[in-house]
């Protein structure tokens, strides 16, 4: 409980919390509300895509951004376009809309809001907590992170089902109206507590503005095979071993459960990853961490191969917990890797790639499983991803030995040692 003793960071994860409660309740809705448009797998692929692509776009002036202004006021300014795209959800699902391309051009808005926002976020929490109590700081904001998870799309599907009582029917809000008009107020409170924080981290990045500049991040991330390793890793068994898009399909054909069984469906990881989470904040990872994490990895692979093959929702729901589980242990070990082992000024570029990295797993991701679940089947396709995911931890721990073997999470022990002028921090003179 060592990060709490910051004013800030209780702050930042109140706000955090109510954000992301809103995302997950608009995830569900706007992933049913495009289901039921199409009935396509392919369009629930879609959606993924228009929220990847302006992480690839705006990859570079996002990074450069976060580390040449306050990144405070770069958060600011992003959710508050947050705002503005929730708005034309709520507008589009009033009107009835028929087709789902106004919506992925929304998406595409909060995508960009997103791909500025990540790095922006990312490189904020160090300056929350004193540096020994980071990894601690970590651990709580991915407990936090899941917590949030666990509700927000159960509360998506319950709000989506609503009855129209009272002044919801007397405004024609329903379903996805009603979750949107939720995410509002999500999104108000989350922009009044990060104003309210203390912190200013200010301009880190004091150098001219350049090509080399803006591209150090990159190099950074090349020259160190620790932080290349991990994000690759993230991205390749993401990318191939995620199923959240195909949810509505399992819940809707394979499961027949509607929309309270998507919410739980959605819940179910978060909810391994929040126990998860507890157990570390109170037994740290303090040794062999690169082991654990390929051992996660295979265990993640392992239980999404259950969940493809399952036809009982409690068991669906038990395989997804675990894949939750396993996986909560790797994002804390990787993200304590990204920003333990990057020097303060680089951090928002750096974080940039790593966005780079999590949105390809995440929403291309996404993208990938409707195109082989058009091809081949939810099932398949979903089975197919689990065995991707163990291919590529086997490969990956030989590929990247020293990854495997990194032992301690602290800055001293992962970042580079002075040494040649090809290994110094890209960001050094």
């Amino acid at each position: 409980m060592e990060a709490f003793a910051s004013r800030d960071f209780r702050r930042y994860q109140l706000a955090r919390v109510a954000v992301i409660l809103g995302a997950e309740a608009q995830a569900v809705a706007v992933a049913w509300q495009v289901y039921s448009i199409t009935h396509r797998a392919l369009d629930l692929g879609y959606t993924g895509l228009a929220l990847f692509l302006p992480g690839l776009f705006f990859l570079l002036p996002a990074g450069h951004v976060a580390d040449r202004f306050d990144r405070r006021h770069v958060i600011l300014c992003c959710y508050t376009l947050q705002v503005f795209c929730t708005l034309a959800l709520l507008a589009l699902a009033l009107w009835g809309a028929h087709h789902v391309f106004s919506i992925y051009a929304v998406l595409f808005l909060i995508g960009t809001g997103r791909a500025f926002s990540a790095p922006a976020s990312s490189a904020l929490l160090p300056h929350l907590v004193p540096e020994k109590h980071f990894v601690n700081a970590v651990t709580w904001g991915g407990a936090i992170f899941q917590l949030a998870n666990v509700t927000g799309p159960a509360l998506g599907g319950l709000l989506f089902t609503l009855p129209l009582v009272g002044f919801l029917h007397s405004a024609g809000l329903e379903g996805a109206g009603i979750v949107y008009i939720f995410t509002l107020l999500t999104l108000v409170w989350f922009l009044a507590l990060i104003l309210s924080l203390h912190v200013r981290p200010g301009r880190m990045e004091h150098r001219a503005a350049s090509l080399k500049v803006v591209l150090a991040g990159f190099q950074y991330v090349r020259s160190s095979p620790v932080l290349l390793g991990s994000m690759s890793l993230d991205l390749f068994v993401v990318l191939l071993g995620g199923a959240v898009a195909l949810m509505p399909i399992f819940a809707n054909e394979v499961l027949h459960t509607g929309p309270r069984g998507l919410g739980a469906l959605r819940a179910a990881p978060a909810i391994g990853a929040l126990t998860m989470s507890l157990v570390i904040a109170r037994f740290p990872i303090t040794r062999k961490a690169g082991s654990r994490m390929f051992v996660c990895v295979g265990i993640f692979g392992v239980a999404t191969v259950i969940f493809g093959l399952s036809k009982s929702l409690w068991l669906s729901l038990a395989a997804l917990a675990i894949s939750g589980a396993a996986d909560m242990i790797s994002v804390i070990i990787r993200g304590s890797l990204l920003q333990l082992a990057t020097p303060a000024e680089m951090r928002g570029r750096v974080s940039a790639v790593n966005s780079l990295f999590i949105g390809a797993s995440n929403e291309l991701g996404e993208f990938e499983s409707g195109l082989t679940a058009q091809w081949w089947g939810a099932v398949r396709a979903t089975i197919f991803g689990g065995m991707a995911s163990l291919a590529v931890a086997g490969t990956w721990a030989a590929v990247f030995p020293g990854l495997r073997r990194t032992d301690e999470l602290s800055a001293e022990s992962l970042r580079p040692k002075p040494g040649p002028a090809s290994l110094q921090s890209p960001a050094a003179g």
